[in-house]
C-alpha cells in the first residue's frame, strides 16, 4: 500500500486529520459531525476516532485513538511506530495494538495543531507492511481563557446636550481562544454602570448617548463596561473596562448679570480714561463659549465707554470726557453684554446677552481756576512806551463757593522781563519798549490761583505778536569789492548794488538809490537807479591814476517807501586796479593788499629771496651734524657696550637648571681650527662668562677657547682689539695671589660647621649632605 492514511481522533480536546485532501474535507467532516464511533478503512489501515475532554489529562494518560493495520492477525508480530511533533512526548502509541495516548496537556492557544508520521514493521524482518503516513492532529480549543480589554482605561469626550443615539466611543475586547470553534470567543457587551445616560451595543461594544445631558450641571461620567463570552451563556470569562467620558462645553447658555442695578461714582477731577467701575455678566459655559462683549446703550452724551478684560470677562467702564459736577451731577447708562461666539444650534433658547443699569455720580472737587479760552493771541506796536497795555486774560473758579483768583507770569524769565500782569484783574503790560526785529512772537504762560487753596492752579499760553513800524533804514545787504581799472572807458560799469531792510512792509519793499549831495557833482562815478531795488554804478570819466588816487568812497544814499520813509547812507569803497580794462579780482586784491602794507613787488621778492637763503643754509647745517655723528669711533660705542656686559648680573638656575645656559661646546674634545666668522660680540661675551662658571679654572678646553678668541680678535682687522677684555672667573694657574676658591683653602672641613645648609631647603640637600657634620674624614 503506497498511499497515506488518515487518522483522525475527534473529540472535545483532540482532532486527528487526514493529510489526503479528500479524507480531510468529506470525511472528517462527516466524523466531526458523528457522535458514535464509526470504523473506516483505507488502503490497508484502520481507524476509531475517540472523543475526550481538553484539560482532562492529569497523571495517566489518556487514550485518544488507535491506529491498526488491516494486516495484523493480532498476533504480535507488528509493531506500531510514532514520529513527527510531540511524539514521545505529548504524544504516545502502544506498539503492539496502535493506541494513541496524550500524556501532557495540550494548549491550542500556544500550538494549534501537530504534525505526526506512522509506521507499522514486522518485528522479524524489521521491514515495514505498511508505508509511513503522515497525518495531523489539530487540538480542538476549549474555553480556558477569558476576554481581555487591552486598550483600556478609555476616555471619551462628546458635546453636552447631545441628542439620543450620539456615539460616544467603541470599545473591544480580545479572546485568545478559537473564534472559528464553538463560542468560547464570542463576546458579548453590557453596561454595569453608566445607566440611564448611557447605553453599549452587545454585539460591537459602541457607546452611546441614551438621554441628553448638561455640562454644567456634570461634566464627567465614569462608565464600566463588561465584556463576556460564550455569548453570555452560564459559566463564562468576562472582564470589564472602565471608560471616562467627559462632556465638552457647547454655547447653550447666556450671560447674566448678578446685579441688576450698579453703583458707582467718578470726581470731576477726573482725567480722561480714569476707570469709573467694573461689571459682570456671569456665562456658565466656558472657553471661548463664555466670551462676550460688553457695550454702553442709550447714552448720546458720549461721556463713558466700556471696554472688555478678556482674562476676567469684566466690563470696565471708562470716563470718555470729563464731567463737572457743576453742569451734571449724575448719569444713568445701560450697559449690555452679548456673548462673542453663537452656536446656531441653540438660538432658539432665546437671545444670548444681557443688560443692567448703571447709575454714576459726579463727586464735587475743589477745582483750579478755568480760564475763558486756552490760548490767547495778543498784538502790539513795536516801541511802545513802557507799561502800553498788551491784553487781559481772565479766570475763574468753576465751584460753587467762586474764591477769588490772583495771576501771575511763570516760565519765561525773558518774557517775565519784559512782560508783567495785573494779579487782580489778569491784565498784561509791557516793562520796556519791544523790538520786532529782534523777536516778533513772545509766549507768555500765565497762571491763575486760588487765593483760598494755593494748591489749585491753573495755566493759560498767552501769544504775543509785536506788530512792525518803519524804524530801520534800507542798508548794503553786504560789502561789496569795487574795482576799477586805471584804463577804464568813460560809463563802464564796475558794480551792481542792492538793498535790504528789517522791517516789514504792508506792500513791497521798494528802494531808491542816488549819490550824496556833497559827491553829486563829482564827474567821476554816476549811480544809475534801476527801479527795481538795484542801482548800477558807472564810470564818470575816462582813465584812473593810482599814483594820484587809490581809493574813491562814494556815499550812496538808499531811501524805503515806509511810513515815514527812511533814508540811510552807504559808504561804497573803490579801488583803483593796475588793469586795461577787464578786472582780475585775485589780481587787484593783491594790489590792494601790498599797497595796505606800503610794500613794492621788488621789495617782497627781496624779502621773500631772505627767508629761501636762511632755510637753505639750516638745511646744510642739519645735515653735517648727522654726518658727523656717524662719523664717531667706534671706541666710544664699544665702551658703552663693554659698561653694558660689566653689569650683568643674571643669577643661575642651581644644579638644576639645564636650561639657563649650554657649555657643550667647551666640552667637545675636537675643537675646529677653521676659522669661522665672528659672532655677536655680546652674546659670545655673555656665554663665556656663565660657562666659565661650570668650567674648572685648569681645563684645557678653557684655555683653548680662550686662546682661540685672543687669536681671532689679534687676526681680525675689521674690529679694534680686545685686550682690555680681563673679566674671568679665575686668576689662571702661578698667580701670586693664589687661589681665591674656598675647595682649595689649607683649612679643614672639621674647623667650620655646615650645618646651616640642611635649612635652606630641598635644592641644596645635595650640598647638605657633602658638607654635612656627621661626613667622616675618609669621605
Amino acid at each position: 500500500m503506497n498511499s497515506s492514511v488518515l487518522l483522525c481522533l475527534m473529540a472535545v480536546l483532540v482532532q486527528l486529520w487526514p493529510c489526503s485532501p479528500s479524507i480531510h474535507n468529506s470525511s472528517a467532516q462527516n466524523i466531526a459531525q458523528s457522535s458514535t464511533p464509526v470504523r473506516r478503512v483505507k488502503r490497508g489501515w484502520l481507524w476509531e476516532p475517540l472523543f475526550a475532554t481538553e484539560e482532562q489529562v492529569s497523571r495517566d494518560p489518556v487514550y485518544i485513538g488507535q491506529l491498526k493495520s488491516d494486516l495484523d492477525k493480532q498476533d504480535g508480530n507488528l509493531k506500531y511506530i510514532l514520529t513527527g511533533e510531540g511524539a514521545g512526548s505529548f504524544f504516545v502509541i502502544d506498539e503492539y495494538n496502535g493506541k494513541i495516548y496524550v500524556t501532557q496537556k495540550l494548549d491550542r492557544e500556544k500550538k494549534p495543531f501537530y504534525t505526526l508520521r506512522a509506521q507499522a514493521i514486522n518485528r522479524s524482518t524489521q521491514l515495514p507492511v505498511e508505508p509511513e503516513s503522515e497525518f495531523i492532529i489539530k487540538v480542538r480549543d476549549v474555553n480556558d481563557n477569558e476576554p481581555q480589554f487591552l486598550d483600556g482605561p478609555y476616555v471619551a469626550t462628546v458635546p453636552e446636550m447631545s441628542p439620543e443615539g450620539t456615539s460616544v466611543t467603541q470599545v473591544t475586547a480580545t479572546d485568545a481562544d478559537d473564534p472559528s470553534y464553538g463560542n468560547s470567543a464570542r463576546l458579548l457587551y453590557s453596561l454595569v454602570e453608566g445607566q440611564p445616560y448611557f447605553s453599549v451595543e452587545p454585539k460591537t461594544g459602541v457607546i452611546r448617548m441614551a438621554s441628553q445631558m448638561d455640562r454644567e450641571t456634570k461634566d464627567q461620567y465614569l462608565v464600566i463596561i463588561q465584556a463576556k463570552d460564550m455569548v453570555g451563556q452560564p459559566g463564562a470569562f468576562s472582564a470589564t473596562a472602565t471608560v471616562t467620558i467627559n462632556l465638552s462645553d457647547v454655547n447653550d447658555n447666556p450671560p447674566e448679570f448678578q446685579q441688576r442695578l450698579y453703583y458707582m461714582s467718578v470726581s470731576e477731577e477726573a482725567p480722561v480714561g480714569t476707570t469709573v467701575g467694573k461689571v459682570f455678566a456671569e456665562d456658565r459655559d466656558i472657553g471661548d463659549n463664555a466670551a462676550m462683549d460688553y457695550l454702553i446703550e442709550a447714552d448720546s452724551s458720549d461721556v463713558f465707554n466700556i471696554i472688555t478684560n478678556n482674562e476676567t470677562q469684566e466690563g470696565i467702564i471708562l470716563l470718555n470726557k470729563r464731567v463737572d459736577y457743576e453742569r451734571k451731577r449724575r448719569y444713568s447708562i445701560q450697559v449690555k453684554a452679548v456673548n462673542r461666539y453663537i452656536d446656531e444650534h441653540f438660538l432658539k433658547e432665546g437671545p444670548f446677552e444681557d443688560t443692567t443699569i448703571v447709575k454714576i455720580n459726579v463727586e464735587d472737587a475743589d477745582e483750579p481756576p478755568v480760564f475763558t479760552l486756552e490760548n490767547y493771541v495778543m498784538e502790539i506796536v513795536e516801541g511802545a512806551m513802557s507799561g502800553a497795555l498788551v491784553g487781559v486774560v481772565t479766570a475763574r473758579d468753576p465751584d460753587d463757593d467762586e474764591s477769588p483768583v490772583r495771576y501771575s507770569i511763570v516760565h519765561s524769565s525773558h518774557s517775565k522781563r519784559l512782560f508783567s500782569i495785573n494779579e487782580h484783574n489778569g491784565a498784561i503790560i509791557t516793562t520796556e519798549p519791544l523790538d520786532r526785529e529782534t523777536a516778533s512772537w513772545h509766549n507768555i504762560t500765565v497762571t491763575a490761583t486760588e487765593t483760598r487753596n494755593p494748591e489749585k492752579i491753573s495755566e493759560a499760553n498767552v501769544y504775543v505778536q509785536v506788530l512792525d513800524v518803519n524804524d530801520n533804514a534800507p542798508e548794503f545787504p553786504k560789502n561789496y569789492e569795487t574795482f576799477v581799472c586805471e584804463n577804464a572807458a568813460s560809463g563802464q560799469l564796475i558794480q551792481s548794488i542792492s538793498a535790504v531792510d528789517q522791517d516789514d512792509s504792508e506792500e513791497a519793499h521798494h528802494f531808491y538809490f542816488s549819490l550824496a549831495q556833497e559827491d553829486a557833482n563829482s564827474s567821476h562815478f554816476i549811480v544809475k537807479d534801476n527801479q527795481d531795488n538795484t542801482a548800477g554804478i558807472f564810470t564818470g570819466k575816462s582813465g584812473f591814476s593810482r599814483q594820484e588816487q587809490f581809493f574813491f568812497y562814494l556815499p550812496i544814499l538808499i531811501q524805503d517807501n515806509g511810513t515815514p520813509s527812511l533814508t540811510s547812507t552807504n559808504t561804497l569803497t573803490v579801488t583803483v586796479c593796475d588793469c586795461d580794462t577787464e578786472v582780475n579780482t585775485f589780481y587787484c586784491r593783491y594790489g590792494a593788499f601790498m599797497y595796505s602794507l606800503g610794500l613794492s613787488t621788488e621789495a617782497l621778492v627781496a624779502v621773500l629771496a631772505c627767508i629761501l637763503i636762511f632755510l637753505v643754509f639750516f638745511l646744510a647745517i642739519v645735515t653735517i651734524r648727522q654726518q658727523q655723528q656717524k662719523k664717531l669711533p667706534f671706541s666710544e660705542k664699544m665702551e658703552e657696550f663693554r659698561e653694558n656686559i660689566v653689569s650683568y648680573d643674571d643669577e643661575g638656575g642651581g644644579e638644576e637648571d639645564t636650561e639657563a645656559f649650554d657649555i657643550s661646546a667647551l666640552r667637545t674634545r675636537t675643537v675646529m681650527r677653521t676659522h669661522k666668522p665672528r659672532k655677536k660680540v655680546a652674546s659670545e661675551i655673555q656665554s663665556l662668562y656663565r660657562q666659565s662658571l661650570q668650567v674648572g679654572p685648569d681645563s684645557a678646553i678653557f684655555r683653548q677657547f680662550i686662546s682661540e678668541k685672543l687669536e681671532e680678535a689679534n687676526t681680525d682687522p675689521s674690529v679694534p682689539p680686545y685686550d682690555s677684555l680681563q673679566t674671568y672667573a679665575f686668576e689662571g694657574t702661578g698667580s701670586l695671589a693664589g687661589s681665591l676658591s674656598s675647595l682649595g683653602s689649607s683649612t679643614s672641613d672639621m674647623d667650620q660647621s655646615y650645618d646651616y645648609l640642611a635649612d635652606w631647603g630641598p635644592h641644596f640637600k645635595q650640598l647638605a649632605g657633602m658638607y654635612s657634620s656627621h661626613r667622616t674624614v675618609g669621605d
